[in-house]
């Protein structure tokens, strides 16, 4: 058996290696290094794979979201909410641009940002929001974009862990993760579900007059060269990345069903058990399962993790701490009760390897081993 991997790049890579190494050698060959042709041929299959208007590559995803506040104009002081079990990139930038991260709870059965949540947290200072696609499937998107109409708030999807996930809104139309909002954002980490090999990111619009503010920003806030109209970053994809996601988007639908087969497996496995919760789903979104998440009964995460570590089978929590719990994060409207949910996910999720290349023989070792844990308790 192959040694078990959280994310497995290097047999990824091997699948691909011709093509890879044949594209990276003719932007070499080529010195079109930044925003040469790999790049403008990405964005517009991005866009044609999304169908979405506008795609903006960035150098990550992080970047990513502070462009999108800087473009839509907010000021200093202007209120941001988002999820409080979540990465701290997506409340990282709101302070940055000195705005006020507004942390709230989540859905028990996504993990995702809990729309009642986001009503209940509005003032007249409020001016977006962020939802996160956690670990690969959308938020409630229909009830969000109902509350943003109806307190004129902008909607800034961070899709960075949901890339080629599906919503389907209740007059059956679909659209997907990072396309339904004002504006969406993703990162193309190499661990991501659609990876570079470095750092990567890209923005997302159907609105003309945001994206070109959007490319503006990202390039010095300039339109025409020498010409700055608004204060600007420096945020670019390279060719070489854009060379190898151009590769890596052609299988995307594939990487993505076979994360879902990996999921399917292990959802057998612990189905019905009294000690675990296999992933919950939202019924009007895909899951393209960028992690395989379970929570644990009976404070016994923490033990499945080290007995899993001595099978050798990696295993990750994401996120031990919430942001609300962070240091630089504590506000005095937050009590330890404000957010019972997150503060029950951080104590008991944990998440199994998911990758593209996980096999039956693996799933099989990675399962039987967690239902051993729970055998010998």
């Amino acid at each position: 058996m192959k040694k078990i991997q959280m994310v497995d790049l290097i047999s990824q890579y091997e699948k691909i290696n011709e093509e890879v190494d044949n594209a990276v050698l003719n932007v070499i060959k080529s010195s079109a290094y930044i925003n040469g042709p790999e790049v403008k041929a990405f964005q517009s299959e991005l866009e044609d794979y999304l169908g979405v208007k506008h795609v903006i590559p960035c150098a990550n995803g992080t970047d990513a979201l502070q462009i999108a506040m800087m473009a839509l104009g907010f000021k200093p002081g202007d209120e941001v909410i988002t999820a409080s079990f979540t990465y701290v990139a997506t409340a990282e930038v709101i302070a940055l641009l000195q705005l006020k991260p507004v942390l709230v709870d989540v859905d028990p059965i996504t993990f995702s940002i809990d729309p009642q949540a986001i009503e209940a947290a509005i003032t007249d200072k409020t001016v977006a929001i962020v939802p996160v696609h956690l670990f690969g499937q959308c938020v409630d998107m229909e009830s969000i974009l109902q509350i943003a109409q109806k307190h004129q708030l902008a909607v800034i999807e961070d899709t960075a862990q949901a890339i080629g996930a599906d919503y389907t809104f209740q007059d059956g139309h679909k659209q997907k993760s990072g396309t339904m909002g004002t504006i969406g954002c993703t990162s193309f980490f190499p661990s991501k579900n659609l990876g570079c090999f470095g750092d990567g990111g890209a923005l997302y619009t159907n609105d003309d007059e945001l994206a070109k503010k959007v490319r503006m920003i990202a390039n010095h806030g300039q339109s025409i060269q020498y010409v700055h109209d608004s204060i600007g970053v420096n945020s670019r994809l390279d060719s070489i990345q854009a060379a190898i996601l151009r590769i890596k988007l052609r299988s995307l639908d594939a990487y993505c069903e076979a994360r879902q087969n990996a999921a399917a497996y292990y959802d057998q496995a612990f189905q019905g058990h009294s000690a675990i919760t296999i992933p919950g789903r939202n019924e009007h979104s895909t899951h393209v399962f960028h992690q395989y998440t379970l929570q644990i009964k009976g404070g016994k995460r923490d033990a499945l993790r080290a007995f899993l570590a001595t099978k050798e089978i990696p295993a990750m929590i994401y996120y031990p701490i919430p942001l609300h719990m962070q240091k630089a994060y504590m506000d005095s409207r937050y009590q330890k009760n404000t957010f019972p949910i997150t503060n029950a996910l951080c104590d008991s999720v944990i998440s199994l390897p998911m990758h593209t290349e996980l096999d039956e023989e693996q799933l099989s070792y990675i399962s039987k081993a967690v239902l051993e844990f729970f055998d010998l308790q």
